[in-house]
């Protein structure tokens, strides 16, 4: 009799939503920190208010809908 590889495919899909909501969240926070901090649109540097309000609008909404997609996963 021959043992099953691999692993239990419980166990395998509660890894991957812990990969998927580890990889959501760490590209969301790279996306705040890379418009926000390294382009400067968090904080006024010369640019014009448009770019602070886009971006102050536009990220709330994502994080938003990465929240609301996490939770789906986790549902």
């Amino acid at each position: 009799m021959q043992m099953e590889q691999g692993w239990d495919p419980e166990v395998k899909q509660f890894f991957l939503k812990i990969l998927n909501t580890i990889s959501w969240g760490l590209i969301w926070i790279l996306m705040a920190a890379t418009f926000g901090l390294y382009l400067g649109w968090a904080y006024n540097s010369g640019r014009p208010v448009y770019t602070q309000i886009i971006y102050y609008v536009v990220m709330p909404l994502s994080l938003f809908f990465v929240v609301r997609h996490i939770y789906r996963l986790w549902k």
